[in-house]
């Protein structure tokens, strides 16, 4: 078979950003701005995904009101598959951040009850995309149960899988059925919640990228690892640059490059992603090029 593209799997929500024009200084009022965009770690891989050229279906669960109409339409219209993200009663996924003057993260506040519904009924009307998927992205978000279905299929099918632990939480929740993988994609302290780089070797993870922000990443392969530096960048906005760093990097592997090249691209697509306001750029294609 023919395999191309890419299916995600996991959480779409709305983005509430609040930046304040001034230091911050709690429990007060701050000045600053506030801005609505499409979010969610699966939604925004597969956006990026699609505007750097990649064939991508989104498997997710939104609310049937107005913020699931628009986070669809918006997602629809970057080149993302959005039939299989089914509509229900809970609302939309809401995902608020306050950032400070410079752009970092403050604090935010995931409401994430749709994408806790998404089930393995979710996952089983995607068994035809994901066998034809050259790659399955599932982000931690999934409950054990869909979890479990979405690998289980995507190994019946021979189809490559990589996993985003999403936070440590979520990590340890989802720790034992985290093997037999291509590729798992933590932070350091997701890392160690999953028993670290040797662990998930032995349970049969072939590549772990562990990304470490500003000090750039550690690549593990069960013959040894490799680091990468972060690229320069100016910082505006932090919101996303994660997301597009792995949506870059599946993109390169897809297109033939060997994991280290595809996590240096990865690289270039989050320090354009952290110099824009915007958690997806809609020009990251023309800016970041051939991977």
């Amino acid at each position: 078979m023919q395999r191309a593209g890419v299916v995600v799997i996991g959480g779409a929500n709305m983005d509430l950003k609040a930046r304040s024009t001034s230091p911050v200084v709690g429990a007060t009022s701050n000045p600053g701005t506030t801005r609505l965009s499409p979010g969610g770690v699966a939604r925004n891989v597969a956006d990026n995904l699609a505007r750097l050229g990649t064939p991508v279906r989104l498997v997710a669960v939104v609310g049937a009101d107005t913020l699931g109409d628009d986070l669809l339409g918006a997602t629809a219209e970057a080149g993302v598959d959005v039939s299989l993200v089914r509509r229900a009663a809970t609302p939309t996924g809401t995902y608020t951040a306050v950032l400070d003057a410079s752009g970092e993260l403050v604090v935010a506040i995931a409401d994430m009850a749709a994408t806790d519904s998404l089930d393995p009924g979710d996952v089983d009307a995607a068994a035809e995309a994901i066998a034809a998927a050259a790659l399955v992205v599932i982000d931690g978000n999934l409950a054990p149960a869909p979890l479990a279905r979405a690998l289980d299929l995507a190994r019946a099918a021979g189809v490559r899988v990589l996993l985003d632990p999403v936070s440590v939480p979520k990590a340890t929740r989802i720790a034992a059925q985290v093997r037999d993988l291509f590729a798992v994609t933590p932070n350091a302290d997701e890392l160690a919640a999953l028993g670290g780089a040797e662990a998930l070797h032995a349970r049969g993870v072939e590549l772990v990228w562990e990304r470490r922000g500003t000090a750039g990443s550690r690549l593990h392969t069960p013959g040894g690892a490799s680091d990468l530096a972060s690229v320069a960048t100016t910082v505006v906005d932090v919101t996303g640059a994660g997301d597009s760093m792995l949506a870059a990097f599946y993109h390169a592997l897809i297109a033939g490059a060997a994991p280290t090249a595809a996590a240096a691209y990865g690289h270039r697509a989050a320090a354009l992603t952290v110099a824009s306001h915007d958690t997806v750029r809609a020009d990251l294609a023309d800016r970041l090029g051939a991977p």
